[in-house]
């Protein structure tokens, strides 16, 4: 009994090795031939896709740390915007036919004028005739006022005529009556009614003579009021 298993054994141990063998190799041939016709080929690259539908907004995020205060700021300058209307014409003219007026010291004639502004100046002119006559040397100066003074932004606005060699006579044939002008610019005259007047005087250190203003002929006064 002992010697029928014995070769029972030998007989089966060589057939079950040849088994396995037989196995093994079936199992390597099928993974040769799986990785020799299953592998893929890469083909061309597809068509790009189209972007997709914009997402949802986020949650918001949370608040950042409060700045600090910046470093404090340099004074300003303080400017005031003007706004002012523009520039009006304001002129006016006194005009005498025949003034005539023989008087040494005084007032000769006046022409009162609204003065819109305080800022501004004013332009004045007297165009008429003068005379002087005198027995020795003589002058008289004829000058302009405002309101009874006379101007003093900057000076007085005057004209002189002055004899060094008069006649014998008060009389005498010399006796020239000519045309002149009194001309000028004042500053500093407040707005509101102004009494431009035109006047005859003496010059300093100087003698009077006989003077007249306006013989025969117009005389007029002429006021301006101009932007400074």
């Amino acid at each position: 009994m002992a010697a029928l298993l014995l070769l029972c054994v030998w007989i089966s141990v060589p057939f079950c090795l040849c088994e396995k063998a037989k196995e093994r190799s079936a199992r390597q041939r099928d993974a040769e031939f799986t990785e020799k016709y299953n592998s893929c080929v890469q083909g061309p690259p597809g068509m790009q896709g189209r972007d997709g539908n914009p997402g949802i907004n986020g949650i918001p995020g949370t608040p950042g740390i409060p700045g600090r205060d910046g470093m404090k700021g340099e004074k300003g300058e303080c400017v005031t915007e003007r706004f002012e209307e523009p520039w009006r014409s304001n002129f006016k003219q006194c005009a005498w036919s025949s003034l005539n007026y023989g008087i040494d010291l005084g007032k000769v004639a006046e022409c009162t004028f609204t003065k819109l502004r305080s800022d501004s100046a004013l332009r004045v002119l007297f165009s008429g005739s003068l005379r002087l006559k005198c027995k020795a040397a003589c002058c008289q100066r004829w000058y302009f006022t405002f309101n009874g003074a006379e101007c003093t932004g900057p000076l007085p606005i005057e004209s002189i005529i002055y004899l060094d060699q008069g006649s014998p006579e008060l009389n005498s044939s010399i006796n020239i009556h000519r045309t002149s002008t009194v001309e000028g610019l004042c500053e500093g005259i407040t707005a509101g009614l102004v009494d431009v007047g035109i006047w005859v005087g003496t010059c300093a250190d100087y003698p009077r003579g006989d003077a007249s203003t306006g013989w025969n002929s117009v005389s007029r006064v002429i006021i301006e009021e101009l932007p400074k």
